[in-house]
């Protein structure tokens, strides 16, 4: 017989042990959620500890990232890469991180931490999942097969962007995502009653959830035949709400005192007695390592040596679908650059529109983009191919996310998460406000996600200032390890579209007009992916540069011709892209930008030109509601204007 008690303590001491010798983090979800996770790891959970990349493995995120130390305590039982002395040095420099980070420990499916971040990705997985299932699966082959699993807590579902996932969630149908909710109602400021009143259960409900009430979260054949019953409920997603005690254990237990302070050895002592754990700190005894090793380790090896040979079976029956699948795990995609160049006719057109044509041909070549705007597909150009995805047709790959931005980019960041899609997304530029948190999450994690806004200065027009953005393009360029790209014209949009589907570690986002521009004869994908370069040369010596990115870069020509008239010789220079010019070595940033009065040209915030100039033709305030034209008139971004800057540049 397995000691289950032992394997449940274990698990909440390491965790304890781990934040006491640290004097740092958040030991009540440890001891009020370890039952839950234990049930679920123990009873359910299909992963591979040996093999933690294997595919077909069910997805556990600990969207209450908080509780890092609760994933890494059962990780490590679990088999994963997390020794003891990972352990020990839990929020030092090193494999345990204060809050999950994904791609730095083992077993770490995503970077959750901010709040609601993680369910939010969980949805995304499982739409991935149901989508590459349809796509796949045949009869006696489901090679895709797998469940999302969340543990969230009170402050999750207090969060806008878990609710607006939710809801689409439920909307869709995502039957294999199940969500265990620590349900202790205590939050770091004191009870949850402080801030909230709603009906969590009826409030699921009406999103088309199935929902359950777990009484005790001791009791963990109460938590393993509530996910039974979840996963029989094959037409919505699941809420699990598992009452539990906050700190369960210390003298203090059920309150907020517990949350986020290390309880000490003092207290650490009660609460081993009171439980019945019997030994000292990081001991584990070989009896709870052997139960993990049986009901966990060993359970997922032979399921995914099942799921191998099932691929196997899979590749003789459906040798092409086989084929298919590799590709789609593979991730890479390619842009043939000049035949894309060949789908552009107009010589003059919106950005916006040119974008809409590339990802239009893209789709059609490639079968695992998907994507979708958030009700604005009909302005962005940012829709999927092959129909809506609804509970009715898996296989559509334009996703319908409605007026939600801030769950638009967490999903995204959740299929990209879970492998074998590229996605995308696509929303007016001012409003990638809504989208930056987990904008800055994509970065951190390093995935390729694209986002797609539009309406990217104040030539947006009569819709107003609150329309216009003005701060949002230096915002988003000081995000690190974010390739933001503003192109010029159909060339650079063309250029920046490639440089977005074949990255495989870099997110990337595309700021494109509403109005239309002119396709310039100098503009190429060679310097696009460079980040800056010169697009109309001087004739025979540099007096000087304009610099800018976007539509302006049409004005900065308009001008130069200006100033030869007054023989004053001056290059064009196109920045699309200050990432990827900040990568270049200094050599060729040199012959780009050399050491002569330099006007750098942008309708936005002039904060991140500074770097190249310190003259700088910009906008720093709000924006006007008039027509598009107009409002760029009012800005005086003209080329007489710029003529007139430059020339008070050089006297």
């Amino acid at each position: 017989m397995f000691n289950h008690k032992d394997g449940v303590n274990a698990v909440r001491f390491l965790g304890v042990d781990a934040i006491n010798k640290a004097n740092s983090g958040h030991p009540g979800i440890v001891l009020g959620a370890a039952p839950m996770a234990y049930s679920l790891f123990v009873n359910e959970l299909r992963i591979n500890p040996k093999n933690s990349s294997w595919f077909d493995r069910d997805r556990f995120i600990l969207s209450a990232g908080h509780g890092s130390a609760l994933l890494y305590a059962i990780n490590h039982l679990s088999g994963y890469d997390i020794s003891l002395d990972d352990l020990k040095n839990f929020r030092q420099v090193g494999n345990t991180p204060g809050h999950p980070e994904y791609g730095y420990t083992d077993g770490v499916e995503t970077t959750s931490g901010p709040l609601g971040q993680g369910i939010s990705n969980a949805v995304g997985m499982a739409i991935a999942e149901s989508h590459l299932a349809a796509r796949f699966n045949k009869p006696n082959f489901d090679v895709i097969n797998h469940y999302t699993y969340v543990i969230c807590g009170d402050g999750d579902l207090q969060e806008g962007v878990a609710l607006e996932a939710c809801s689409l969630a439920g909307h869709l149908g995502l039957n294999k995502l199940i969500v265990l909710w620590d349900s202790n109602d205590i939050q770091l400021d004191g009870p949850t009653s402080l801030a909230t009143s709603d009906d969590v259960a009826m409030k699921f409900k009406s999103m088309n959830w199935h929902y359950q009430l777990v009484e005790d979260g001791e009791d963990l054949e109460g938590v393993h035949k509530a996910i039974l019953n979840a996963k029989a409920a094959l037409d919505k997603p699941s809420l699990i709400e598992v009452k539990t005690v906050i700190g369960r254990g210390v003298s203090y237990e059920g309150t907020a005192k517990t949350h986020g302070s290390p309880i000490g050895d003092k207290e650490r002592t009660h609460a081993a007695e009171k439980l019945g754990w019997n030994y000292a700190p990081f001991e584990v005894p070989a009896h709870v390592y052997e139960l993990f090793n049986k009901k966990v380790t060993n359970r997922g090896e032979i399921l995914n040596q099942e799921h191998n040979h099932l691929l196997s079976e899979y590749e003789k029956e459906y040798p092409e679908l086989h084929k298919e699948l590799m590709q789609f795990l593979n991730g890479k995609v390619k842009l043939n650059y000049k035949k894309y160049q060949k789908l552009i006719a107009k010589s003059k057109d919106a950005t916006r529109n040119v974008s809409g044509i590339v990802l239009n041909q893209l789709s059609k070549e490639n079968k695992n983009i998907i994507g979708g705007s958030a009700d604005l597909t009909g302005s962005t150009k940012a829709k999927g191919a092959d129909g809506d995805f609804t509970n009715e047709n898996r296989l559509g790959r334009n996703i319908n996310y409605g007026v939600r931005e801030h769950a638009m980019a967490a999903i995204n960041n959740g299929i990209a998460l879970h492998g074998g899609l590229k996605v995308f997304a696509g929303a007016f530029f001012v409003f990638s406000d809504y989208c930056k948190p987990s904008i800055r999450l994509s970065a951190l994690m390093g995935l390729p996600v694209t986002y797609v806004f539009t309406h990217d200065t104040v030539a947006v027009g009569e819709d107003g200032p609150t329309h216009q953005p003005i701060e949002q393009l230096v915002g988003l360029r000081a995000i690190p390890g974010l390739n933001v790209l503003r192109p010029a014209d159909a060339n650079e949009t063309i250029a920046s579209w490639k440089l977005a589907i074949e990255s495989e570690n870099v997110p990337t986002v595309l700021v494109l007009t509403r109005q239309n521009v002119t396709n310039l004869p100098g503009t190429n994908y060679d310097g696009v992916k460079r980040g800056a370069y010169v697009v109309s040369p001087e004739k025979e010596r540099v007096d000087g540069v304009l610099l800018a990115a976007g539509s302006e870069v049409e004005l900065a020509v308009e001008a130069q011709k200006s100033l030869r008239r007054r023989g004053i010789d001056v290059r064009v220079v196109s920045m699309p892209s200050h990432y990827l010019f900040s990568k270049q070595n200094a050599k060729y940033k040199e012959s780009v930008l050399p050491n002569v009065p330099t006007l750098a040209i942008e309708a936005g915030s002039s904060m991140s030109w500074y770097e190249y100039t310190l003259h700088v033709m910009s906008i720093d305030s709000f924006g006007v509601s008039c027509p598009g034209n107009q409002a760029m008139e009012h800005f005086k971004f003209t080329s007489k204007e710029v003529v007139k800057r430059f020339l008070k540049i050089v006297k």
